[in-house]
């Protein structure tokens, strides 16, 4: 270590005592506002000039007067204190960034990939970050957010303008068929809906996301489906579906057993397959409230999503393609 370093070692301590000194010129009030004894003034005034090798005040009767020196050095002491104080302030900022909460609600289908996926690329910058979670469909995660028990609302369709609600699409998935295994249709690479006309339908219940999209699916095939069951959950519905109770339409899950796999004994799996519909697709994007005043751990999430996650999200579109 140098000298001038060790210098500024010795010296560091002292900038409060002496920024105080420089403003009230007198030893007792300056040991007063700081909660010192006046002893410990004096000896931090006489350390504090040997350090520098320089007077920096003189006795005048019972007060003190700066010197030419102190006067000129005085300047950049209360530089050097505003410049910390400054970096405390955004330390404790972040800090409370960091401890911050975010109430987010989705349809069930985000729970696997899309959400983790966000929350993931979050917490890995604010990993003390807490997230607080809702799921149900999306009319009742979009009820929550406007009423404000949520902040953001993960959905598909993407929500609309309007309700004091801002929005942005994300990212955009295929819908597919999905079949028992062994369904006639099973090994065809795609499917007209026309072909499916007078089997049992496994459908999402009313309200939800994915019912609003597979209503509008058959209403361009020409035809209402014949709905044999409902259901709140997708996994349900693959269940239904492997046990040969009716076809489905639902995003990408994955391959179900098929003819090799291990449930074959109980003939029990499902497949998926591509349908030929140009409205089956969905699109997945986020909401927030509108407000004044957005939180930080808020706004910080907002942004993360809106410029990072549409390429998160398109990593797990290609990766779901390519597991066909």
């Amino acid at each position: 270590m140098d000298i001038e370093h060790k210098q500024l070692v010795q010296l560091l301590p002292l900038l409060p005592l002496l920024a105080e000194l420089g403003r009230t010129e007198h030893i007792t009030e300056t040991a007063e506002l700081l909660g010192v004894p006046q002893s410990t003034v004096s000896r931090a005034l006489a350390r504090a000039s040997a350090v520098v090798g320089i007077e920096l005040l003189v006795r005048e009767g019972r007060g003190v007067r700066l010197t030419q020196a102190a006067k000129s050095l005085l300047p950049y002491i209360e530089s050097a204190l505003a410049d910390v104080q400054a970096g405390l302030d955004t330390v404790r900022h972040e800090s409370d960034v960091v401890r911050g909460r975010i109430a987010v609600t989705f349809q069930h289908t985000f729970g696997e990939a899309t959400l983790p996926l966000l929350m993931s690329a979050f917490r890995s910058r604010h990993p003390s970050t807490a997230f607080e979670l809702s799921q149900g469909a999306r009319a009742a995660c979009l009820d929550l957010l406007t009423a404000g028990d949520a902040d953001f609302a993960l959905t598909a369709p993407v929500a609309g303008p309007g309700r004091n609600l801002g929005s942005a699409a994300l990212y955009k998935e295929p819908l597919r068929l999905v079949l028992h295994h062994r369904h006639p249709l099973a090994e065809r690479a795609s499917v007209r809906l026309s072909e499916l006309r007078f089997e049992p339908f496994v459908s999402m219940g009313p309200g939800y996301g994915l019912r609003s999209l597979t209503d509008a699916i058959f209403r361009d095939a020409g035809f209402r489906p014949r709905v044999a069951f409902e259901s709140q959950d997708s996994h349900t519905i693959r269940g239904l579906v492997s046990a040969g109770l009716g076809y489905s339409i639902l995003p990408p899950g994955g391959l179900g057993p098929g003819p090799q796999g291990v449930l074959e004994s109980t003939d029990l799996g499902w497949v998926e397959v591509s349908l030929e519909s140009p409205f089956a697709f969905r699109e997945i994007g986020i909401a927030w409230r509108e407000r004044r005043k957005e939180p930080d751990p808020v706004r910080l999430f907002r942004e993360l999503v809106l410029s990072e996650g549409p390429g998160l999200l398109a990593g797990l579109v290609k990766a779901r393609s390519q597991s066909e």
